[in-house]
């Protein structure tokens, strides 16, 4: 049986009162095995993001649990977060607001470090600046000197400081060009086959996903409707939500995507038209 190294049991997020409040998330369960990448896809306001901030110990869990490597860390003390945080990382949707603008590369990186109280800071950087693919002069460098994919390599590089077994992708690739955005997608594949990290990818685009992902959750109103291998999701969907999903993707080739959306909505026309099942037409 495979080891589950996150385990979600029905999750609920609810902000405010009882009776005034709002559930963000209700009963949803999920979990990541070691070096595999879950993606959470959906619209915004589906939820996705709230269930990583949940992991991250940045929204409130009502109810059900949140469990790493067996032990619940829902609700945790702040001090067993901190602990829980070497484990469990983050890259943030956008590389221009997730940087300290007055720091240098060299001050983000080492910043986690010194925090988990890790002394070899300045071989850790060089490491880490090697590892994302940017130059060993970019420890002395501002944020602001930096491309768009450049800054996500250095959050991506800040994540990965403390070798943590999770990283949470909240929309890594969204506020990126095309390009940047297919470079930053094969680091992180990279990353993952050479350290063995788990992702958890959320994100509102199922073509992204389609490439690094193992499985697929897709999320609707916080709920899971749909939920299995990648591949199959992402091109043979069985949820109404998910084709809606699949036909909103951009895709490079524009009459392609008319081709595919005219197609997919044939196959919905099709299968709304057929009778309930032990029903004959005629009867």
């Amino acid at each position: 049986m495979t080891e589950k190294l996150l385990q979600i049991s029905d999750l609920v997020v609810r902000y405010g009162g009882k009776r005034s409040g709002k559930t963000v998330i209700e009963n949803v369960s999920l979990d990541l095995a070691p070096g595999e990448t879950v993606s959470l896809v959906g619209e915004s306001g589906s939820g996705k993001t709230t269930i990583g901030r949940a992991i991250l110990g940045l929204a409130p869990v009502t109810g059900g649990t949140i469990s790493f490597r067996g032990q619940e860390i829902s609700n945790i003390p702040r001090a067993r977060r901190r602990q829980i945080a070497r484990d469990i990382q983050v890259i943030f949707q956008d590389p221009y607001s997730s940087l300290n603008p007055s720091m240098t590369v060299e001050s983000i990186l080492v910043e986690p470090l010194r925090a988990a109280g890790v002394t070899e800071g300045r071989a850790r950087v060089r490491e880490l600046l090697d590892a994302v693919g940017l130059p060993a002069d970019a420890w002395s460098r501002y944020p602001r000197e930096f491309s768009g994919g450049q800054r996500q390599r250095i959050a991506i590089a800040r994540a990965l400081a403390l070798n943590p077994s999770v990283i949470v992708c909240d929309e890594p690739t969204s506020a990126l060009d095309v390009t940047t955005q297919a470079r930053v997608l094969e680091l992180l594949s990279d990353l993952q086959k050479d350290t063995g990290v788990a992702y958890l990818f959320i994100s509102h685009d199922l073509g992204v996903v389609h490439s690094i992902s193992d499985r697929i959750a897709v999320l609707q109103g916080g709920r899971i409707v749909e939920l299995g291998d990648a591949h199959q999701v992402a091109t043979n969907p069985q949820h109404p939500y998910t084709h809606r999903l699949q036909m909103s993707a951009p895709v490079a080739d524009p009459p392609r995507q008319r081709a595919r959306r005219a197609a997919r909505l044939r196959a919905l026309h099709d299968e709304a038209a057929k009778p309930p099942e032990g029903v004959e037409l005629g009867a």
